[in-house]
């Protein structure tokens, strides 16, 4: 099993900047790739960006370049920094953990609001 715990979202000016994190624990050993994903009221959730283990990453076309997926492997931390955010950006964004048996995991999900 494994556990996720969200961190840093919030209220954000369009154009700024905002970092969110994910702690994992439990059985980390096995987690193969980790990564967000987003879900706007009214919409299905949808992949923002992966990371492996070994640092291959898959962004989704609508924030590469702006958003960037970095990992930890030594803290079973992931990070998803944030620029140049626009109000479409707004949603609950969700880390997601997948393991090697292939068995996914999700955090509870973290609010991050851009104002226009």
């Amino acid at each position: 099993q494994v556990q996720l715990v969200e961190s840093g979202g919030g209220l954000v000016q369009a154009g700024g900047s905002l970092k969110v994190s994910c702690a994992a624990s439990g059985s980390t050993g096995s987690i193969n790739r980790m990564g967000w994903y987003r879900q706007a009221v009214g919409k299905q959730r949808e992949l923002v960006a992966t990371i492996s283990s070994g640092g291959s990453t898959n962004i989704a076309v609508s924030v590469k370049g702006r958003f960037t997926i970095s990992r930890d492997n030594a803290k079973n931390t992931v990070d998803l920094q944030m620029n140049s955010l626009k109000p479409e950006a707004t949603a609950v964004y969700y880390c997601w953990a997948l393991r090697l048996y292939g068995d996914e995991y999700w955090g509870q999900g973290t609010q991050v609001t851009v104002s226009s």
